[in-house]
């Protein structure tokens, strides 16, 4: 099992030295990924925690790829309907280009009516939008040469790095058809493993049926850090469901705190190697 950690990239912890302080003490560590979330429009009485700022998660991983070597950076998840397909595509191949190779793409429909309001989107449309956004990006990475087609104009594609895995989040069962058709696997919020492991067999059936490769499943969530040996136990616990990757989210104000609590995860990889 791959394991990261959540960068905050909202609130207090966002500063530029907060967060190039986290990101260059992750990535001199040994875990795999740093992931980031996504919101674009915080209503004011929704703002708790983050007091409603929040960075762009394309531009703060660009800049992150800069300040980083080694360690995967990705989106944990990029909400689709928000944003147009080709100007999405050019971000995530600039970045996976200038990074190496480093990018994970989670991908999302969206659920806070407030920030479809202000984008100017119909929530009832997330699914059809964020559908064809996929199909877009798939066609973009994925084509035979540089040129592809959109709204009936060849164009190049370039750069055309190779395709970042593509993870995609929400619930079953739309998730995991949507994984089906367009990812590389889930990437559900936590939960308990038992309760996550029928929605994993149904991805892996759906999977099978398409005639894809075994999926990933990434879970974003909290595991218990005060104790390595526990900690341990809760990831063995979700790599016996088939669990791929664990992204670990807590919450921190300042870099020390952040380098505390990476240091206790890497304390519980130890004990789970």
């Amino acid at each position: 099992m791959k394991l990261g950690i959540v960068l905050r990239s909202m609130g207090p912890s966002s500063q530029p030295d907060v967060l190039m302080a986290c990101a260059r003490a992750a990535d001199r560590s040994p875990l795999d990924e740093l992931w980031v979330p996504d919101h674009i429009a915080i209503p004011p009485d929704d703002a708790e925690g983050s007091g409603g700022r929040y960075l762009d998660p394309l531009a703060c991983l660009a800049v992150l790829a800069g300040a980083t070597e080694r360690i995967g950076l990705g989106t944990g998840v990029l909400i689709l309907p928000y944003r147009p397909a080709i100007p999405t595509a050019k971000w995530l191949a600039t970045i996976q280009e200038l990074s190496g190779g480093r990018l994970r793409l989670g991908v999302g429909i969206g659920w806070m009516k407030p920030e479809f309001t202000v984008v100017g989107v119909d929530p009832r449309r997330r699914g059809e939008i964020s559908d064809r956004t996929l199909d877009t990006l798939r066609r973009c990475f994925d084509a035979e040469d540089d040129v592809v087609r959109e709204n009936g104009q060849p164009f190049y594609f370039r750069p055309r790095p190779p395709r970042p895995p593509i993870f995609v989040g929400g619930a079953p069962p739309h998730a995991l058809e949507r994984a089906a058709r367009f990812g590389d696997g889930w990437m559900p919020m936590g939960g308990d493993p038992e309760r996550l492991a029928p929605a994993v067999d149904r991805l892996r059936e759906r999977f099978e049926a398409a005639g894809r490769p075994a999926p990933e499943v990434v879970v974003l969530g909290g595991i218990p850090l005060d104790d390595p040996q526990a900690g341990a136990a809760e990831l063995r616990r979700f790599a016996e469901i088939g669990v791929t990757r664990f992204a670990a989210g807590s919450r921190y104000a300042t870099a020390d705190e952040f380098r505390r609590g990476l240091d206790a995860l890497v304390a519980v990889r130890d004990a789970l190697n």
